[in-house]
């Protein structure tokens, strides 16, 4: 169970690099590029350490879908992007994607 809270930790991880990537402006900045940096190593960090016990296609895959539905949102409601329904309902099958591979994972 520990790889997977490692995984939940790297895909947060990985919605903060995201939200900061503008802010950086193509990594002129430093304190944005430096904090943007930080998540990044963060994130790789903790998905290596998720891969001891999840497998690495199933990690992986739950890693992308973390962070795209995070940075999804967090455009939606800080970044005031649309939030049309075709958009929840594409979050909502990552989401649903996300949860299966959870549920048939083999138990480590």
């Amino acid at each position: 169970m520990t790889g997977w809270w490692f995984l939940i930790l790297a895909g947060i991880s990985e919605i903060c690099y995201a939200a900061a990537i503008p802010k950086t402006e193509g990594f002129t900045r430093l304190w944005p590029s430096l904090y943007c940096i930080f998540f990044i190593c963060l994130s790789m960090y903790l998905l290596a350490l998720s891969v001891r016990t999840v497998p690495i296609g199933t990690a992986y895959a739950v890693w992308v879908g973390i962070g795209a539905i995070g940075t999804a949102i967090y455009g939606m409601t800080v970044l005031g992007e649309a939030a049309t329904f075709a958009k929840m309902f594409c979050l909502l099958m990552i989401t649903m994607g996300i949860v299966g591979l959870k549920f048939f994972s083999p138990a480590h």
